[in-house]
Order: structure tokens, then sequence, then C-alpha cells
């Protein structure tokens, strides 16, 4: 692996990279902040694909992706003079500093937990008035739920065990049934948010994040189904013209699959 004196030349030769763009190139001079965002979460979501299928070729490429952006946004708050890398890079450090008082203070904690709780605590002592304000709200609705729950369970508002979070799951599949058996389709929307919600819960309590818990399923759902379609297409048959039968013999071929 590269030297610390070679990773500093390579962002180095990034940043210069970076300067020679922003002056010569027609596309990169017409950028701005805005116009960036959204290729940014693409690029943050092709890092997730990455991470998911742990592929190790492509996730440097990707990190190397959002790393652009990073740098690409410093550029232009320094041509503002509202920021620059050097700003965006001393901001995080003197906020892990100061959040790791276990680390850089005089702070004893016992375990990961404690540092979650300190994390909230210092956060609220730096002038913020709710622990929710760091959850974005354009977050998918899965994802902001997970960040909703870790935060609230960092200053201790959580159930204890699984087996209580399981229970809550229970009960608000009760409340679904009853609102879907009275057919009110508003209340039966709710009833099934705070299915979702205490599904998250549970999740976190399990050890599992639900988002790729779901994504996981959403890859597995699409090779078994792109199996089938092949599967039907060698018969020279279309999936509308066959039976549910007939699908569910292929589909049991593609649960086989490794």
């Amino acid at each position: 692996m590269a030297s610390r004196k070679e990773q500093l030349a390579a962002l180095d030769r990034l940043l210069t990279i970076m300067d020679e763009l922003r002056e010569q190139c027609p596309w990169d001079k017409k950028q701005t902040l805005q116009s960036l965002r959204h290729l940014t979460i693409e690029e943050t979501y092709e890092l997730g694909d990455a991470i998911l299928d742990n592929d190790m070729e492509e996730i440097p490429k990707e990190l190397g992706d959002l790393l652009l952006h990073i740098v690409f946004y410093a550029k232009i708050g320094s041509e503002t003079n509202d920021f620059d890398i050097a700003s965006v890079a001393h901001g995080i450090c003197d906020k892990l500093v100061s959040r790791h008082p276990h680390i850089y203070g005089d702070v004893v904690v016992a375990n990961e937990e404690e540092v979650k709780q300190n994390w909230e605590a210092l956060k609220l002592k730096e002038g913020k008035k709710s622990v929710l304000e760091g959850v974005p709200k354009s977050l998918p609705a899965l994802v902001k739920s997970s960040r909703i729950q870790d935060k609230v369970a960092g200053v201790g508002f959580d159930w204890e065990h699984p087996e209580q979070v399981k229970e809550k799951l229970e009960e608000e599949l009760e409340e679904l049934q009853e609102e879907v058996d009275k057919g009110d389709k508003d209340a039966i929307e709710a009833e099934f948010g705070d299915v979702l919600f205490s599904l998250v819960n549970y999740a976190k309590h399990l050890g599992v994040n639900p988002e790729d818990a779901l994504e996981r399923t959403n890859k597995k759902f699409i090779k078994r189904f792109q199996y089938l379609e092949s599967k039907a297409g060698e018969l020279g048959k279309k999936l509308g013209d066959m039976t549910l039968d007939e699908m569910d013999v292929f589909w049991n071929e593609a649960k086989s699959l490794p």
C-alpha cells in the first residue's frame, strides 16, 4: 500500500487536476453546488451497490468518483471564499477530536454503546436542539427510519431486548389487521407505516441493517425473475401467457441456483 507521503502526493495531484479542469473544461466550468447534487447522490448509490456486491475492484473506483465530488464542491466554495478543502478537512478533524473525548480527553467508555451515547450528548451541547436534527429530510423513508431510531437509541430511548421489539411488532401487525378488516385505506396506511417502523427497530436489535437486507432481497429477486424470463424465452413463450404453476417450476429452479 502507498506510504503517507505517496497518499498526500496523490491528493495533491487530484487538487491540481481539479484546478485545471475548472479553468479549462467547458463542462466543469459550468458546474455549481446545485448542479452536482443529484450526481453526488447517484455516485453514493453506486458505491453502495459495489459495497453490497463486495466488489473490491469497483469499490475504490466509486470511492474515487465520490472523492472527486468532494474536491469539486471544495473548489467551488473556494471561488466564493466560503470554504475550501482545507477548511473542510479541518472542520471534520475538529469535530472528530471534540466528539471522541475518550481518545483525545479523559473520558472513559466501556463499549461502543457508550461511545454512541456520548456522541449524541456532545451534539446537544454544541447547540443542537434535538438529536434528530442531523437526520436529512431528503433521505429515503426506510433509511430515515433507521437513522431516527439510531439517534434516539443514542440517548437511551429504545427497548432493552429484541424480544420486546418482537412483541411490539406483533402488536402492530394485529392493529394493521384490524384496520384491513375495516377497509379504511388511510388507517391501513398509518398502521402499515407503524409495522415497517417496528420492523426497522427489530432489525437494529438483531444487528441487521434493514436497507442492506432489503437490497439483498431485491437483487435476489431480480436474479431469479430474470432466470424465469430467460427460461420462458427458451420455450418461445411470454410470461403473460404462462400459468403461475408453469412459472413456479422455473422459479423453484432459480432458487436452487447459487
